[in-house]
């Protein structure tokens, strides 16, 4: 007997892979020429389910880009659930799974760069997704904070503002290590965990 589908599931499932297709689609073309049309028929629909799940391109992109941090940050979990004090922080460990997560993928932090230009050159589209950049942020820094906690530490500089930095430079650090052939990644994590301290 086949399995009868949930209207949750439907959703889900039609949301995934419209994601996809504007993840593949704007890859290729870059943002600007990515047509809603174009990822809409990748993805074996209309440009109205882009509305429909998304509302507009920018909160589509958003979403794809939200999608790719969590599971960036997924990819670190097995790594900093093993750390239970703040001596046994490893930035080797960190450094080496940050460069397996993104090694072969610079199109994925490309992607982030096309947004950003995107953004920067489109304050209406920037006031658009404002409070979605603002959310995705203060869930980094609860991440950072609950994870820094866990193993006895704090931050010197607010977790919201570290959030913020390490969104707008994953990509640089991530495309400048490939395009160079130097490896950015263990020097920059050592910058960022400069700024963490005991607590108490």
């Amino acid at each position: 007997m086949a399995e009868r589908w949930t209207r949750q599931r439907r959703v889900e499932h039609t949301r995934t892979l419209l994601l996809d297709a504007a993840e593949e689609v704007v890859a290729r073309l870059g943002f600007g020429a990515a047509a809603l049309e174009v990822i809409a028929d990748a993805a074996g629909y209309t440009r109205g389910a882009i509305y429909s799940h998304f509302g507009t391109k920018e909160e589509l992109f958003l979403a794809v880009m939200e999608r790719q941090l969590q599971r960036f940050l997924d990819g670190f979990t097995d790594i900093v659930e093993s750390f239970q004090s703040l001596e046994e922080l490893d930035v080797d460990k960190l450094a080496g799974r940050w460069r397996e997560l993104t090694i072969g993928n610079p199109d994925r932090a490309a992607l982030g760069y096309e947004f950003t230009l995107f953004l920067v050159r489109n304050p209406e589209a920037r006031a658009r997704v404002a409070a979605q950049r603002r959310q995705t942020a203060d869930s980094l820094a609860g991440y950072i904070t609950s994870h820094i906690e866990k193993i006895g530490g704090r931050m010197r500089v607010p977790a919201a503002t570290l959030a913020r930095v390490l969104i707008a430079t994953n990509e640089g650090v991530t495309l400048g290590s490939h395009v160079d052939g130097e490896d950015l990644f263990r020097p920059f994590l050592e910058m960022v965990l400069g700024n963490v301290e005991p607590a108490g």
